[in-house]
């Protein structure tokens, strides 16, 4: 039931000093996430910048994270967006590139009803026999995709999941009742994590896992072996660092590529429209993270040939 495991990371896509795609850090930055613990990477995410990057970019990162992880963990393609056909279309790449799984992000921009939506994701579905997670994120999309919705679509064979970042527990328990019984939910912010796997929640897709996988997965293997009051206690701890790399009026991914910077793993700039992080904030969650033990690879300057 847990193909793509219970710890993902939506990562970031580096860039150069002029503006490319910087395949060799995004490599080991492939090699590092997986070392920390991760069962899956998620590229071309909203985190990867995938609004702002090519097709072709797109095809080499995720013809690169297939190579270095080489099987010891799976690749998840981001390739939704609010064009159906571009989302089957830029699906089928991905598929032909050998990922593992497909996310579909709710239509941004054109705010389809429940019943588009639906349409929307059966379609998308049906161009590549790979495993489809939605994904709802209302305060960047605007739209919510429903708790109805979701467990009509969870009656699809190849939906098996979605990435919850609405923050209505509500919605989010009547979506782990009505869905079909193996279908998946993960938490889509890492502060809401442990709170949703109470509700029956299987994990996250992380942001934050980019400098402390670790603390998560041992946050998570806490919990499912039955130590709550450990896991509750690793939650509290990250908690500040979950809010961190989350300010207000900053973007994802502006933080954790600041964080990724300033603890000595270089991943480049946001490209425009986003900017990076002013020098004060950067300075104050370096001083954050000083509270935090990092993962190694972070700190490491080598890179994966």
């Amino acid at each position: 039931m847990l193909e793509f495991g219970r710890l993902i990371t939506a990562m970031i896509t580096p860039f150069t000093e002029n503006g490319n795609v910087d395949l060799e850090t995004y490599g080991y930055l492939v090699d590092g996430l997986i070392s920390a613990g991760n069962d899956a990477l998620l590229a071309t995410g909203t985190t990867g910048e995938s609004p702002v990057l090519t097709e072709a970019e797109r095809v080499d990162l995720y013809r690169e994270a297939v190579r270095v992880a080489n099987g010891r963990a799976r690749i998840i393609a981001g390739t939704g967006g609010y064009n159906t056909e571009e989302s089957k279309h830029l699906s089928r790449l991905a598929a032909d590139c050998g990922v593992h799984g497909l996310l579909q992000v709710a239509p941004y921009y054109n705010k389809p009803p429940q019943s588009g939506l639906y349409e929307h994701f059966e379609e998308i579905a049906g161009a590549t026999p790979l495993p489809n997670i939605l994904y709802n994120v209302p305060s960047r999309t605007v739209t919510n995709i429903e708790a109805s919705t979701v467990a009509r679509l969870s009656e699809i064979e190849n939906i098996i999941g979605i990435k919850e970042a609405s923050t209505d527990f509500d919605q989010i328990a009547e979506i782990i009742r009505t869905a079909h019984p193996q279908f998946l939910v993960y938490s889509g912010n890492d502060g809401d994590t442990l709170p949703m796997m109470a509700l029956g929640c299987v994990g996250v897709v992380s942001v934050a896992s980019h400098v402390i996988s670790g603390e998560i997965r041992h946050m998570i293997d806490a919990f499912t072996e039955g130590d709550i009051e450990q896991a509750r206690q690793s939650h509290l701890h990250s908690l500040p660092l979950f809010r961190a790399l989350f300010p207000a009026g900053w973007s994802n991914p502006i933080a954790v590529k600041a964080a990724l910077n300033v603890s000595g793993f270089s991943v480049g700039d946001p490209r425009l429209p986003l900017i990076k992080l002013p020098s004060d904030m950067t300075g104050d969650l370096a001083t954050l993270l000083e509270g935090y033990q990092l993962d190694a690879f972070v700190h490491s300057t080598a890179v994966i040939n």
